[in-house]
């Protein structure tokens, strides 16, 4: 392999330079007291000074706090008696004297009484009075309107609820339903008492009324810590307890070698999954590309060899219903194939420019080339040239990403800037580097983008609005050829990249730990592709003419060491 500094045909290598975030539990608007005021088990203060006032290991949880919040959920789930009785042992009322009071005219309909209440229970805002008087008076209009009292509701409008609102149109909105009665219906049954006491208790601090649903948010945000923070975490959300702290072990990272694909006669350059992680297509320095296809069993076999193309192939992309492939030749054309049968559809090309990178508008109906001469072009299928952007767009060395909604075009358009182009708008926004950029890669949810550079670091990039910094990821050595990584496992969880040093680097993708580097190619690791469809699964391209199926130990016992098909099967070694 030569270097940057070598003198070898382009078509040997692509090289780069160096410079270069209460109703009542059955949801009914009953006259039934609401958690707190049990008329079997009303709550009792009782004296307890010898009590600690925090529980807990650490001393951060307030004892008061998490009684009346462990008493919510119990109302919340249905058991009231429980409920009660936590109070009442406790001496912790869920609400004051004064909330109860005032739910219980909520839901009792004593509207003008409520708002009474609403003015006694300690509230400082002033806002928070008046929006939450707005929404009880409002629902007083409504039950006024369903109840036939025009004229009640019209002075209730007038009088009391228009001086609470700043909204115009709001209160036009409402004027409307006193000579319309089709709307004030389908409002009206948006709403019940209960419902209001929901909307009231978002809006009210949460010290005075507690929220609904509290402890199961406060669970479920643990979890979501514990998993977050685990930096092997690429099983199941349904594998997560609540018996015990979570934590992984290595074993659910593909660390170990299941399978060496030796089909092709030189460099692997490019590997990529199918979106629905049944195929595997590869691109070579020796001209073709290979479909390969994951078995029941978890092996992949060759199911095509994609031959015709003049000069070295170096990369491919899938359609969305993964029907269809396309593959890019350097610098010459692209080529697209029918999956199934393995047939040439159709070949691109343009005269005066070769193709230099592809991709698929989402919809399948079109697709997207860089070219040499800098520019982009989108083609019909039946290869009709549909739109063309001109100007430095794209360089000869390129990746090119469309995002899910066809909007921007994402093109490596300088050696250290990375285009984002509206293609509707025509808005330009950009990424700048103070390196070389090599290659780059968009997460699954269209929210990142992955960067390789030239000085051997990976960076991760927020895109959504001005595009942020937020990750980097060190250790991989790459000095002469451009090297590849990617999103995957879990959630797309990990970060996995080649290597010139013939490993794979998988990195923790939101603390930037370093978990696992695979050694066992011989060569320079090209590029990585991480099985979308299943997270224990992760591909490798190298120099040394394989592709590497990398795995988690308990998949190895459905392999045996044999060798089929240019396809050699390993029992965990390397």
């Amino acid at each position: 392999m030569g270097g940057v500094e070598d003198e070898e045909p382009a078509l040997k290598r692509m090289k780069l330079s160096s410079k270069g975030l209460v109703g009542l539990s059955n949801g009914s608007s009953s006259i039934e007291p609401v958690g707190g005021l049990s008329r079997d088990f009303m709550a009792r203060p009782l004296s307890s000074p010898s009590d600690e006032q925090v529980v807990g290991s650490k001393g951060v949880i307030k004892r008061e706090e998490f009684v009346r919040i462990i008493a919510k959920a119990l109302y919340s789930l249905g058991y009231r008696k429980s409920g009660a009785h936590l109070e009442e042992e406790s001496g912790i009322p869920l609400h004051s004297s004064g909330v109860n009071l005032f739910m219980q005219q909520i839901l009792d309909g004593n509207w003008d009484d409520s708002v009474a209440t609403l003015h006694k229970i300690g509230l400082i805002d002033e806002s928070i009075v008046k929006s939450a008087s707005f929404l009880i008076l409002e629902q007083k209009f409504f039950e006024l309107l369903n109840g036939e009292k025009v004229m009640e509701a019209l002075k209730t409008l007038r009088i009391e609820v228009a001086p609470l609102c700043n909204n115009s149109s709001r209160i036009r909105e409402l004027s409307s339903c006193v000579v319309s009665p089709s709307p004030r219906q389908d409002i009206l049954r948006v709403r019940s008492r209960s419902k209001l006491l929901e909307e009231l208790q978002k809006l009210l601090p949460s010290t005075v009324m507690i929220p609904e649903n509290r402890l199961e948010h406060l669970v479920e945000q643990a979890l979501i810590l514990q998993r977050e923070a685990c930096p092997f975490h690429n099983s199941l959300d349904r594998e997560m307890s609540l018996y015990s702290d979570h934590h992984c072990g290595k074993d659910q990272i593909p660390s170990r070698t299941l399978q060496i694909l030796e089909a092709h006669d030189d460099d692997v350059w490019f590997v990529q999954f199918s979106h629905n992680g049944k195929y595997l297509a590869s691109a070579s320095n020796d001209r073709t590309a290979i479909i390969w296809e994951v078995g029941i069993n978890g092996g992949l076999s060759v199911k095509h060899r994609l031959s015709g193309h003049q000069k070295p192939v170096s990369s491919v992309s899938w359609s969305s219903n993964d029907q269809e492939l396309l593959t890019c030749g350097v610098e010459e054309v692209i080529r697209r194939w029918d999956v199934s049968t393995g047939q040439c559809l159709n070949i691109y090309e343009k005269a005066g420019a070769g193709l230099v990178s592809c991709t698929w508008f989402p919809s399948g109906k079109y697709i997207l080339s860089g070219l040499s001469d800098k520019s982009i072009c989108m083609w019909e299928l039946d290869g009709k040239e549909v739109e063309s952007w001109k100007g430095q767009k794209t360089l000869k060395i390129s990746d090119l990403e469309i995002t899910g909604d066809g909007k921007e075009i994402l093109s490596i358009c300088k050696t250290n800037a990375i285009l984002l182009f509206n293609r509707e708008t025509k808005g330009e926004r950009f990424i700048e580097e103070y390196q070389t950029i090599t290659s780059f890669s968009l997460s699954k949810d269209n929210k990142f983008l992955l960067v390789n550079l030239l000085n051997q670091e990976i960076h991760l990039w927020n895109i959504e609005g001005n595009p942020k910094l937020v990750g980097k990821y060190k250790s991989h050595r790459r000095a002469r050829f451009i090297i590849r990584s990617c999103f995957g496992g879990l959630k797309q969880a990990f970060i996995a990249s080649g290597s010139e040093d013939s490993q794979v680097y998988i990195w923790h993708r939101s603390s930037g730990e370093l978990i696992e580097a695979l050694p066992g190619h011989s060569g320079a690791v090209n590029c990585v592709s991480w099985n979308p469809a299943n997270p224990h699964m992760l591909a490798s391209a190298s120099d040394d003419r394989t592709i590497r199926i990398w795995g988690v130990n308990c998949l190895n016992k459905k392999y045996q060491n044999v060798h089929s098909n240019g396809i050699h099967y390993c029992n965990g070694g390397t």
